[in-house]
């Protein structure tokens, strides 16, 4: 299918591309894919299966490490040529757990170790990514060496293996290239649950209007077309969360990527007057409460996140409109809040609220925006307000039929509520 789809080329001012062969239509299977390595993010250690990513609060652990956890002897069987050697190194640095980058990394290396010549994967090698070491400032070199003491921590007696690493793949070099070129895994709702190397889909270059979407289901990544692709157009994704302006965004891409976009949307500043609309020094009150917001949600403190979400949405409803970045920001953090709190009636004032925003600033067929419509659909259906439910479900469907596909199971949830 990859032969058949899409090859590799030089894409001018941007170095290593991938471009169309043919004409691909929207919601078209591009490319589908499982990780050369991947790793649950530590926030969701206890929680998500470690083989398949499956949600489920009682899962077995693994009785040596501790750490990994299954929903099924399956997953544990499947999971064990991965976890085999790293379940060691969890144990060596119990009850500490090492950032994510490391454990991927551990995973990468074991790898590498034990792989010949022809596993290689086909259109782009691990030795072929970039490092970007050269455009890297002081200060991320040194938390990259950071990095890298913790990885020699982590490793134990497996160190001395690192010299039989491929040439010029040694720890740190390798540690910049997964920092630059691995994906976080999402799960339905557009959480990252874990992170992975996908090495061919990492040629894959920026757009903050891309023709692609990644879509996942467990750690299998799926690339579709969100819009009709010419024979030799270059396939583009979008890198970063478009809910921020071009200075942001271009920052962010600068700074973790080491280029500067210059996409449409960036050199035209395309949506920043709506994304800042309102008083200025309101909206800078808004942006920097949200830290603090988004601590009292990871924190699952939802009556102090609510009261306060909803202090600062009335004080400056008069000046600041819901398409402020800020204010959709604290909606979404409301809207979370009452949904747990079971308020549904007030969680979806605030997400009938957010869905003009989000239909104005993801235009195209997005996943961000099929998941809010998705979310409002739900909290319809449960106050049975069938109509409107209707109406929210059929949204959500005709963009998830180009971004996710019939097939993917939150499609078929989707379909199967609608229904019923």
């Amino acid at each position: 299918m990859m032969a058949m789809n899409i090859e590799r080329f030089v894409s001018e001012g941007k170095g290593n591309g991938l471009r169309a062969l043919r004409e691909i239509k929207a919601g078209e299977v591009i490319h589908s894919c499982e990780p050369y390595a991947f790793c649950i993010a530590k926030d969701f250690l206890k929680t998500a299966c470690h083989s398949c990513l499956k949600r489920d609060e009682s899962l077995s652990r693994c009785s040596q490490c501790k750490t990994a956890r299954y929903c099924s002897v399956q997953c544990q069987k499947q999971a064990w040529p991965d976890h085999k050697r790293e379940c060691k190194c969890l144990k060596r640095l119990q009850p500490r757990i090492p950032t994510d980058s490391v454990r991927l990394l551990t995973r990468i290396i074991f790898k590498l170790l034990g792989q010949s010549e022809s596993d290689q994967e086909d259109l782009y090698s691990i030795a072929e990514h970039q490092s970007h070491l050269a455009d890297m400032s002081e200060e991320k070199k040194e938390g990259l060496g950071h990095l890298c003491t913790t990885l020699q921590l982590y490793l134990g007696e497996e160190n001395h293996d690192l010299s039989q690493l491929p040439p010029g793949l040694d720890p740190v070099s390798l540690l910049a290239r997964v920092t630059c070129n691995c994906f976080s895994i999402s799960d339905g709702e557009l959480q990252d649950v874990g992170v992975g190397l996908y090495p061919s889909m990492s040629l894959l270059n920026h757009d903050c209007q891309p023709n692609c979407v990644m879509i996942f289901e467990g750690k299998r990544l799926t690339l579709r077309a969100v819009r009709l692709i010419r024979p030799c157009e270059e396939l583009t994704i979008s890198y970063t969360d478009i809910l921020v302006t071009s200075k942001e965004r271009r920052s962010h891409l600068q700074e973790q990527y080491h280029f500067l976009c210059q996409c449409t949307r960036c050199t035209t500043e395309d949506k920043d007057c709506d994304m800042l609309a309102g008083e200025k020094t309101a909206w800078t009150s808004l942006r920097d409460a949200i830290p603090h917001m988004e601590q009292l949600q990871s924190e699952q403190r939802w009556e102090e996140l609510l009261k306060e979400s909803q202090a600062l949405l009335h004080r400056y409803a008069d000046v600041v409109p819901d398409r402020n970045i800020y204010v959709l920001r604290l909606l979404d953090l409301a809207m979370d809040a009452c949904i747990s709190l079971g308020d549904y009636e007030t969680a979806l004032e605030y997400g009938h609220r957010a869905l003009e925003p989000y239909k104005l600033y993801y235009s195209d067929p997005h996943p961000s925006r099929a998941v809010e419509l998705l979310r409002v659909g739900k909290l319809q259906h449960y106050l049975s307000r069938l109509e409107e439910a209707q109406g929210s479900f059929t949204q959500a469907y005709d963009i998830m039929k180009v971004t996710h596909g019939t097939d993917h199971a939150l499609t078929n949830e989707m379909y199967f509520t609608y229904q019923h």
